[in-house]
């Protein structure tokens, strides 16, 4: 019979991975990260493509029932040639996540090259066409996450600098320049998320709470070991922490999760919340070689960030 897979609270899909190499219409060095949304009846995904070139760009997959996906043969978002955004994006565009902020659906995405990572902000109202807002971030930050409302009148923005490995929030008038910064959440000793944090989905904002789907790394004598958690922040002060997950709620235990490009990786960028509410659907990358999807009610997320539920 085949092992089962208790120890986590997210339940995979037994069809996984939705979306490999093998998948693409082209050739391609591999798949990494995705941000989900729904748009027009469907479920794109916005997927990180290494190319032969080394860069990664990042292509539109569609699917009518959130399993089977078809990605499109050229790019949504390339690395631009010219103009202010080219020089930061020399190395790629990648781990796109998507926020959908009064009737648009905003990118939030990590621009790469020899100077190091920024943030980067797009926009767009259908998936063809894109459109570059800013840069948005200091030099060596990552994994940018946009609520998708306001709070307190600003918007608001979950980062994370390369220094310390923690959580940030910051809040904007405008989303071009962003300031007032706050720690949100750090690692934690001796906790399955010791070394290294960052924000990996949208908030999802539930009666608890902002829900934000985290990964966490742990150095391992083997390597990093990177892994999800979940933790609620406060609706008005996202900077409070109302819960948090203890041990992780999935971990790299399938070979597709533990052999790739990086070892021991299960890596989220874009999740979304059934219509009734009560259960979240997550796209993940698998050693940064393909994307699975898992399940996990939002009930079991609130008792494993000690918020009760049943």
């Amino acid at each position: 019979m085949p092992r089962k897979l208790h120890r986590n609270v997210v339940e995979r899909w037994k069809g996984n991975p939705v979306l490999g190499i093998g998948d693409l219409p082209f050739a391609a060095s591999d798949v990494h990260n995705a941000g989900a949304v729904r748009h027009e009846g469907q479920v794109i995904l916005l997927v990180t493509v290494e190319e032969l070139d080394g860069r990664c760009a990042i292509y539109r997959a569609r699917s009518r029932n959130g399993r089977d996906f078809r990605i499109d043969a050229q790019p949504m978002f390339a690395p631009i040639g010219e103009g202010p955004f080219a020089p930061y994006e020399r190395g790629g565009v990648r781990d796109a996540r998507v926020t959908r902020f009064d009737g648009a659906y905003y990118i939030t995405y990590l621009a790469s090259s020899h100077y190091g990572y920024r943030l980067g902000l797009a926009t767009t109202e259908d998936f063809t066409s894109v459109r570059r807002i800013a840069l948005i971030s200091e030099p060596d930050t990552k994994n940018g996450v946009l609520f998708p409302r306001k709070i307190n009148g600003k918007y608001a923005l979950l980062q994370r600098p390369q220094e310390g490995g923690s959580i940030w929030i910051s809040y904007s008038e405008d989303l071009v320049y962003w300031g007032e910064q706050e720690v949100v959440m750090t690692p934690r000793g001796g906790y399955w998320d010791y070394h290294r944090i960052g924000a990996s989905t949208v908030p999802i904002e539930t009666d608890s709470g902002w829900l934000v789907i985290y990964y966490g790394i742990k150095v391992m004598p083997g390597g990093p070991l990177f892994r999800l958690g979940a933790a609620f922040l406060g609706m008005e002060n996202p900077a409070e922490v109302r819960g948090r997950s203890n041990v992780p709620i999935l971990a790299p235990l399938e070979r597709y999760e533990r052999v790739g490009d990086v070892s021991n990786l299960v890596f989220s960028c874009g999740a979304l919340l059934s219509d009734d509410r009560t259960e979240l659907e997550i796209y993940y990358g698998a050693s940064d070689s393909c994307i699975a999807l898992g399940t996990v009610r939002m009930k079991a997320l609130e008792r494993i960030c000690n918020l009760g539920g049943s």
